[in-house]
């Protein structure tokens, strides 16, 4: 598959550098399988899409190769990777580590003004549960984590998580469609807000715990299902 098949105008803020909002778009795409691992990135078809010079969209692809979510070819061509299990289950190890703690602390903490931010997160999903805008409740998962982080004070930790995490997201986002997946996120969501409403650590680290895990341990299914997107 080729980028150009998915050809349009994308307009970009010119209020800011072009680059970064190549390198966004992109991995937006790829992350939800728009542009799916094999497909190639003509950089001729994206400067015209985006109406730039080589050098921003040069910069955008070298970003992504750096994350792992492209492979440049010198003086050939640029393709969407194949997901990576091995980074997708360090990247797993590191998000799980740092959540427990981040609930810990929460569940523990005295002010728990962050809370109704969580519920009206967990409202929305459960509204979702019967949508088939997987990108829009993907897009709400990633909001109800962002919100641990923030209300832990370690925001940069979300960022980081973020900037490792392209394998692992796109195995989820093959998992996503599996019967249950939904309702088993929405149940987790609200275990892990009861229990820190209920200042229960323990308790809110195993929901976490558990939440985190679900995806790899499908792992041998995703890949059977979709052998072409998982590196070997």
């Amino acid at each position: 598959m080729d980028a150009s098949m998915a050809a349009g105008h994308v307009l970009l803020d010119p209020a800011r550098r072009a680059a970064p909002q190549v390198y966004e778009w992109l991995r937006k795409q790829i992350i939800a399988l728009q542009y799916a691992p094999g497909t190639t990135l003509s950089r001729n078809d994206l400067m015209d899409r985006f109406g730039l010079s080589q050098t921003p969209i040069r910069d955008a692809l070298l970003r992504l190769s750096n994350e792992g979510l492209v492979d440049i070819f010198p003086q050939s061509t640029t393709r969407v990777s194949a997901i990576d299990l091995d980074q997708a289950i360090q990247t797993h190890f590191l998000r799980r580590a740092i959540e427990i703690e981040i609930v810990r602390t929460l569940a523990l903490a005295s002010d728990k003004s962050f809370v109704p931010q969580l519920e009206a997160i967990v409202a929305d999903q459960a509204e979702m549960q019967q949508s088939a805008d997987l990108v829009r409740f993907e897009s709400s998962d990633k909001a109800f984590h962002a919100v641990l982080y923030q209300a832990a004070t370690v925001p940069d930790l979300w960022t980081l998580i973020r900037d490792r995490s392209g394998h692992i997201d796109r195995l989820r986002r093959l998992d996503l469609p599996r019967p249950g997946k939904i309702e088993a996120i929405v149940a987790s969501h609200r275990a892990i807000v009861d229990a820190i409403i209920a200042s229960d650590a323990m308790e809110a680290q195993y929901h976490v715990r558990e939440h985190l895990s679900g995806t790899l341990s499908h792992v041998n299914e995703i890949r059977a299902a979709h052998p072409a997107y998982v590196k070997a």
